[in-house]
């Protein structure tokens, strides 16, 4: 007979974030599969917990699943556990999951800690809808595609991010969605537990010249239709400055620091309206 397959989520931060029930789980299964096994050895020494552990993680996911899913078929359940919170979330552990669903192997999953859902029901922000993203982008040039294809969606909207690319993005965020209220979430659950709300403008400012430390949850209020007057009056705009013969790296500068918004994309529109006016 098939074992079974158990997704159980661990603390995000204090150790008592986690379930009766995935403490009986952990003592129970024949193996834990770990995004980090020294990382989570430390979790069961403190739960006096015994189980094996294996390593599963993005390097080794492919083969190891499909190892993993063959052990459960032979009849061993598995753990599947990530450093922090739910597995499969923004974490390698999906493709265990679907190849344990390929096999028909019974899949169990444990309700548990998420920063995804800790912070966003603390955030203050309409919550009926929302959509997470994950982690932004690292390069420049596809984290401003990622959040221009964004900047409409009337949702609010989720990050996860790295503290060392914090302010980068919140400027990226700024520039592309306005000066719109957002919810910055770090060290959730921990010692250090930080929400800073407010603007973008109002956080980025408090941020100033702070070395960010910890896990990063970003929350952004979803468009309210305001991006699309705004472009409108910044395309009057650009219309009445050039009418009046203002120069295009000059109305660059001009409406870049009034709507908030990078001096190259308004150079750009500057242009692409220069363009279309000389086609008609």
């Amino acid at each position: 007979m098939a074992g079974h397959l158990y997704i159980v989520p661990t603390p995000i931060g204090n150790l008592e974030d986690i379930t009766l029930r995935a403490l009986r789980v952990l003592k129970e299964v024949d193996l834990i599969a770990a995004e980090d096994t020294r990382h989570t050895q430390q979790l069961l020494t403190h739960y006096g917990i015994k189980t094996a552990l294996t390593s599963y993680h993005e390097y080794n996911e492919r083969a190891k699943a499909l190892t993993l899913v063959e052990r459960i078929k032979n009849g061993a359940s598995v753990a599947l556990v990530s450093d922090a919170g739910t597995p499969a979330i923004s974490d390698p552990g999906f493709r265990l999951v679907s190849e344990a669903i390929r096999a028909g192997v019974d899949i169990v999953p444990l309700p548990g800690a998420s920063a995804l859902v800790t912070v966003l029901s603390a955030s203050g922000l309409p919550t009926d809808r929302f959509l997470f993203e994950g982690f932004l982008p690292a390069k420049k040039s596809a984290r401003t595609a990622k959040l221009q294809g964004l900047r409409e969606v009337s949702a609010t909207l989720v990050f996860y991010e790295a503290p060392h690319r914090l302010h980068e993005t919140l400027s990226a965020i700024q520039q592309i969605f306005g000066d719109r209220q957002i919810v910055v979430a770090r060290e959730v659950s921990k010692i250090h537990e930080e929400f800073l709300r407010g603007t973008v403008g109002e956080v980025i400012e408090r941020l100033v010249d702070r070395q960010i430390k910890g896990e990063i949850t970003i929350v952004v209020r979803g468009s309210t239709g305001e991006a699309q007057l705004a472009q409108q009056e910044l395309k009057t705009e650009i219309g009445r400055l050039t009418e009046a013969g203002t120069g295009v790296k000059e109305t660059a500068e001009l409406l870049g620091d009034r709507y908030g918004l990078s001096k190259r994309e308004v150079y750009r529109l500057v242009l692409d309206m220069k363009s279309a006016k000389k086609s008609d």
